[in-house]
């Protein structure tokens, strides 16, 4: 999916629960390769933006009102881009180990959706689109890889 002359860029949010708490050793692996993995995705083409606090990463911020629920929020210039970074290099080599550190949900953890060129979804805004996304389905308003959508002409945040 190509953007049309930059007006938009893909935001998108995953969630994951902890298995533990991110200071266990059963955690390690998982801390000892955020850094890098956030550098690789930093540097990646098409990367634009990521949520991150003082620490440089979002372990700090916290979801649906939930301790252990860690939030992933960035945005790109479109799906292909977060998909090359996606299932690649070291992010692939995490994600094969995810059960490891996180418990599987049974509702959507994922959603994407379209904003403006510029725009920095918040936690609240991202939330709001993966409850939407659980409670509709894909639309244009939240959708996943699998069901995705062209940004609408007026994307309103």
């Amino acid at each position: 999916m190509t953007l049309p002359t930059g007006a938009h860029e893909l935001a998108e949010v995953n969630i994951a629960r902890l298995a533990a708490p991110l200071d266990s050793p059963q955690l390690k692996a998982f801390v000892d390769a955020l850094d890098p993995v956030n550098a690789v995705a930093d540097a990646a083409d098409g990367f634009v933006w990521r949520l991150q606090s003082d620490s440089g990463n979002a372990t700090d911020y916290r979801v649906l009102g939930d301790d252990r629920m860690m939030i992933n929020l960035s945005t790109w210039r479109d799906v292909a881009a977060l998909t090359a970074f996606m299932y690649q290099g070291r992010h692939r080599e995490l994600m094969s180990r995810r059960s490891d550190f996180f418990e599987r949900l049974a509702e959507a953890a994922t959603a994407l959706w379209w904003v403006p060129a510029g725009h920095r979804p918040s936690a609240e805004e991202a939330e709001s689109r993966l409850l939407h996304l659980r409670e509709h389905g894909p639309t244009q308003h939240a959708f996943t890889l699998r069901t995705s959508f062209a940004p609408a002409e007026s994307s309103g945040i």
